[in-house]
């Protein structure tokens, strides 16, 4: 009833849109936020109630805005302190209902302060009481006696209906109608003083209908207004139990320790200290024998019909409170559901019932929760969560959205969670094909309450596309293949067909299913673009939700034809590779036109190729000659060029030697000039 992530859950009511969603969410997060980190007092009120209430068999929760505090509070309310008139139903339509409210001076004089109650001058508590001898006797019995600081002020806060004078009820001609008010009063029992006078319904409201305070948590139905508890159902067999226990026990005492009478005139050593064992004591006896001294009483052992007694009643309360032994865990693990269930239900049946009202309870209270969020909180509200900032809006706790709890009121235990979590994920590992195995392993992690479930369940691929070859081998090894509407499915189909025909893949069945589902998503999407053919318009898109109904009506019509005309279309074919199939002379008529049209067309590509090779022959010789005359005339030129040069070179070599003889002349002919 108290989880660690919060005990809130909400719902929304009427159409959902993604607002609604929001608000939701909002709603739920931020009363999750105030149970478990605001309201301080909410987990140990809650265990408190949870350990009173199988006692009494009825406890209280009184939900309300604190102003001493400043935010709302649940504080948990004794069954003895709020007082019913038995003949009543419910709370709702309760005449009367008195809170009795104790208060130490200090408290009260904070909230006289605050405005909440009329600043008046009080006595001290306790003051105007006076104790009885019944109320001390009890307190006596209780171990209790009275201090001046445990004194505490008792205030009766009392949910009635007035007609107070002045603020009358009228209708619609401003008439006084005479019905009386839902009021809040507030009297001091100690002084008889009256703290606050408070309407207890909504203006706005035309109905003028009661404000709920209180939530009644009861154990087991009882004949009048309060519930019943262990002590009123098990009372009786408790006290027989504690007598027959007693009765055991004092003949036990007495058989151990024997009493009885000794003689007047025997004079016993040391007679008030018990015997140790070993000890031997004088005494000192008149004549006669000592056992004519002692006459013990004849004390019994303890009774075996009393044990047994003991025993059938002890069993019988066990039956009754359903604390029996739960026989599942000795039974076999593969038992059907049905079983298992029906042995848990046999040992929890009361139990199951109280979690159910204790779940209706709760709910109850979180409405009241939720409107006192309602009433107080600012339009807006920021608050700081763990790594993030929260908003929630002051109309979000409106009618729109209602708050439940998160607890099953058909699963009562941790034990229930985790078999029927488990029986579910034998059932899917039985028929994978029919459940999802990923979402059944999720709801047992849950139900074992294992933290970072994304961490062990990973989150799923999607599956690429894929030409056949890569799907088949992906079907060979157990991985998950998929059909896309861009594909050819024809193709698609051909080839996958003629795959299964494989006998090594026949023997592989898990190959062969997916295959043969892939086949499926192809002829179905196949199928999806031939209507569209014959249509002539495209079939709008897959929407999650209902198609509106004047777009189903018009692809009925339109479907209708084109249907016709597919099927057709398939039948004929149907028909034709039926018919080649009965006459095998037309079958192998037309195998020997494809021969002869192959070998055609083969002579056709073997004679386009040699006509290419002989082009390229042709061209290819023709580039030789070519580079071959490039070859000669470079030769040519170069021939030429060394003759040139050695032209040149022989030019050279007579100019120098004309030169030579030249000069060789003219020194000649100085020589001769110079001698003369």
């Amino acid at each position: 009833m108290l989880p660690a992530g919060g005990p809130v859950d909400t719902e929304v009511l009427g159409m959902t849109d993604n607002a609604k969603m929001e608000k939701a969410n909002r709603v739920k997060n931020f009363m999750n936020y105030q149970i478990t980190y605001k309201m301080e007092e909410y987990d140990p009120e809650m265990d408190q109630l949870l350990f009173y209430l199988p006692l009494s068999g009825s406890a209280f929760k009184k939900v309300y805005y604190d102003p001493a505090v400043g935010r709302a509070v649940a504080r948990f309310v004794k069954s003895e302190d709020l007082v019913v008139p038995y003949y009543a139903v419910d709370l709702l339509t309760s005449p009367r209902i008195t809170h009795v409210i104790h208060m130490n001076e200090n408290e009260l004089r904070k909230l006289q302060l605050s405005g909440f109650y009329r600043d008046i001058e009080m006595m001290p508590p306790g003051a105007g009481l006076e104790s009885t001898d019944v109320d001390d006797k009890i307190e006596e019995l209780q171990g209790l006696s009275r201090t001046i600081s445990d004194e505490e002020y008792t205030l009766l806060e009392m949910h009635v209906d007035l007609d107070i004078e002045g603020y009358e009820d009228t209708d619609k001609n401003g008439e006084e109608t005479g019905v009386g008010l839902p009021y809040i009063v507030t009297v001091c029992k100690d002084n008889n003083e009256i703290l606050a006078i408070r309407p207890n319904y909504n203006e706005k409201d035309p109905m003028k209908r009661k404000i709920e305070h209180f939530t009644h948590y009861k154990f087991l139905p009882g004949l009048g207004f309060y519930g019943f508890g262990l002590i009123h159902m098990m009372g009786g067999l408790t006290k027989s139990v504690t007598a027959i226990l007693r009765q055991l026990i004092d003949a036990g005492t007495l058989s151990n320790l024997p009493a009885g009478f000794k003689s007047r005139g025997l004079n016993i050593q040391r007679h008030d200290d018990p015997l140790q064992p070993g000890e031997w004591r004088d005494v000192d006896a008149p004549g006669g024998r000592l056992q004519d001294a002692f006459l013990p009483l004849p004390y019994k052992e303890p009774s075996g019909t009393l044990t047994t007694l003991l025993g059938a009643l002890v069993d019988s309360g066990k039956r009754f409170a359903a604390t029996v032994e739960n026989p599942t865990g000795d039974g076999n693990s593969e038992a059907p559901v049905g079983t298992t269930v029906a042995l848990m239900e046999k040992g929890q049946r009361v139990m199951s019932a109280i979690h159910k009202r204790l779940h209706y309870a709760q709910r109850t209270e979180f409405k009241i929760l939720k409107r006192v969020f309602g009433e107080f909180l600012p339009p807006e509200y920021p608050y700081q969560v763990q790594g993030a900032s929260e908003n929630v809006f002051k109309q979000d706790f409106d009618n729109s959205v209602d708050v439940i709890p998160v607890s099953d009121p058909n699963i009562f235990s941790m034990t229930q969670r985790i078999t029927l979590a488990q029986t579910q994920l034998q059932m899917a590992q039985a028929a994978p094909e029919l459940h999802d195995l990923r979402e059944s392993y999720r709801k047992m992690y849950l139900a074992l309450n294992i933290k970072d479930i994304d961490a062990l369940l990973p989150p799923e691929e999607e599956v690429p596309p894929r030409d056949p070859i890569s799907e088949q081998q992906s079907a060979m090894t157990g991985n998950p293949i998929k059909a896309y509407e861009f594909q050819n499915h024809e193709a698609y189909i051909a080839s996958h067909s003629a795959f299964l025909q494989n006998p090594m893949i026949q023997q592989n069945p898990i190959a062969t299913q997916a295959i043969g589902a892939n086949i499926q998503e192809h002829q179905a999407m196949l199928y999806k673009i031939q209507i569209e053919q014959a249509m002539g318009q495209p079939l709008p898109p897959m929407q999650e939700g209902q198609m509106p109904p004047e777009v189903m009506n018009q692809i009925a019509v339109m479907a209708a034809q084109a249907t016709q005309q597919v099927t057709g279309q398939a039948q004929a074919m149907a028909q034709a590779q039926a018919a080649a199939q009965q006459n095998p002379q037309m079958e192998m008529f037309q195998q020997q036109l494809q021969l002869e049209k192959e070998q055609l067309m083969q002579k056709a590509e073997d004679d386009a190729r040699d006509a290419q090779l002989s082009i390229m022959k042709t061209e290819l010789d023709a580039q030789i000659k070519r580079e071959k005359i490039e070859a000669d005339a470079k030769d040519e030129d170069t021939k030429a060029a060394i003759k040139l040069q050695e032209l040149e070179q022989r030019s050279k070599a007579d100019a120098d030697k004309n030169f030579t003889e030249l000069v060789k002349t003219v020194r000649d002919s100085r020589n001769k000039n110079g001698e003369k």
